[in-house]
């Protein structure tokens, strides 16, 4: 596993080994650096850089986990089908949304190089001219230094990303560059078809764009060196609440849930349960931690590694007031275009509070799992689904609490 501060650089003559992968060349490493840990980027042509992707098995690292190259396939395809002047255009995704994750901010102010390594390489892969880098206003300034640092990347745009939940989602990234508006849209047609100004757009997270410099560098077999079988590789995790030391940890796929709490000192006896995957996640019982971070282990729990977010409560705090919290905030994240989170994300929110509070505990958890198959797929984005996808956990993993809410106690904290 690799730490965040780690101000050590190490000069590698190979690939690098173990999960000391992304953040190898060290904290705010400079073009001179970066070239030094990695060596220079290959120019791989498009048919051995896609053998190379499928071979490594990469999926996305922003949430989605979509496999990395049919995303490029898909969006060379369309390219090809285009007339000149509608080429594809790559956008690098590191808006960011997301409370719990600091993931991408990490990468993009200590690697922003691999990042614009995987945005040429794509590019270079569909036949991309057009290239932006999406980023919150925190890291900006490292990214554009970077981008000074290098020719090859000198025509790489960088846009500011707006600071709300939903800005992260690709359509609501297209959207935003496009008219300011970081809201997501219900699409017909896929982005890698039609996207930005029309064309063929590939849109990644930083992260997955990472990972792509690095296979194209030392190949898939590799990159599948670490990692599952089914998802191979290192992701970045970010590991925060009642714990120790919170930070951004680079693990191996197949990592348990206590392996990576091992990293930030914690002792699992004093936790209740932890949420995977942020705010659209789902919580995992402190019983089961030696779970692994794989999308097969965690589905059990209703839960995917989705932007590796770890999120820790105490055995002392109430799971039931904590979900509250959340579910009060999404519920003030909607894009309001739709009768889901318009209506019924607020109206989850109160029964959810009321619940947390002791107030007929049963007959309002009740009334949640009914508005859950009420809501559920019926929204304009997903922002609806990943709400009730929490709501329905918290029910299921803190069954104890809400029995104890109900007689006007709690299992948690005295009340």
């Amino acid at each position: 596993m690799t730490m965040t501060g780690d101000s050590a650089t190490e000069t590698l003559t190979r690939a690098p080994s173990g999960t000391r992968r992304l953040l190898a060349a060290g904290a705010e490493a400079s073009f001179e650096t970066h070239v030094r840990t990695f060596g220079a980027l290959p120019a791989r042509d498009s048919t051995a850089l896609l053998a190379q992707l499928e071979a490594s098995g990469l999926a996305g690292r922003g949430g989605a986990a979509f496999p990395t190259w049919r995303k490029l396939a898909a969006a060379a395809a369309a390219g090809s089908r285009r007339r000149r002047g509608q080429a594809p255009i790559v956008i690098a995704n590191g808006s960011e949304g997301e409370p719990l994750s600091w993931k991408d901010q990490v990468l993009l102010q200590n690697a922003p190089h691999l990042v614009l390594d995987g945005m040429l390489t794509a590019a270079r892969a569909i036949g991309a001219r057009s290239l932006l880098l999406y980023s919150g206003s925190e890291s900006i300034g490292a990214v554009e230094r970077a981008i000074a640092e290098r020719p090859d990347a000198r025509g790489i745009e960088v846009v500011e990303a707006a600071d709300s939940f939903i800005a992260g989602e690709a359509s609501a990234v297209v959207h935003a560059i496009e008219s300011g508006d970081p809201r997501p849209i219900d699409r017909t047609a896929r982005l890698t078809d039609s996207g930005l100004r029309g064309r063929p757009t590939l849109v990644q997270n930083v992260e997955t764009l990472a990972h792509l410099g690095l296979i194209a560098r030392y190949g898939g077999d590799w990159f599948r060196s670490v990692g599952s079988r089914k998802e191979p590789g290192t992701r970045l995790v970010t590991v925060t609440g009642d714990v120790p030391r919170s930070g951004v940890f680079e693990v191996a796929t197949d990592a348990t849930l206590l392996d990576v709490l091992d990293v930030v000192q914690l002792d699992a006896r004093t936790a209740s349960a932890a949420l995977v995957g942020g705010y659209h996640g789902a919580w995992i019982p402190a019983s089961s931690f030696d779970v692994r971070m794989t999308p097969g282990e965690l589905g059990r729990f209703g839960a995917q590694p989705g932007a590796g977010i770890i999120h820790v409560i105490g055995a002392q705090r109430c799971g039931l007031d904590a979900t509250a919290e959340i579910v009060e905030y999404l519920a003030g994240q909607t894009a309001r275009q739709c009768g889901p989170c318009m209506f019924g994300l607020p109206t989850m929110a109160e029964r959810f509070s009321a619940l947390a509070h002791g107030e007929a505990a049963a007959e309002n958890a009740r009334e949640l799992l009914r508005l859950s198959d009420l809501i559920v797929g019926r929204g304009a984005c997903h922002h609806p689904d990943g709400t009730v996808r929490l709501i329905r956990s918290a029910l299921d993993v803190f069954h104890a609490d809400v029995d104890a809410h109900a007689r006007g106690l709690c299992t948690r904290s005295p009340r």
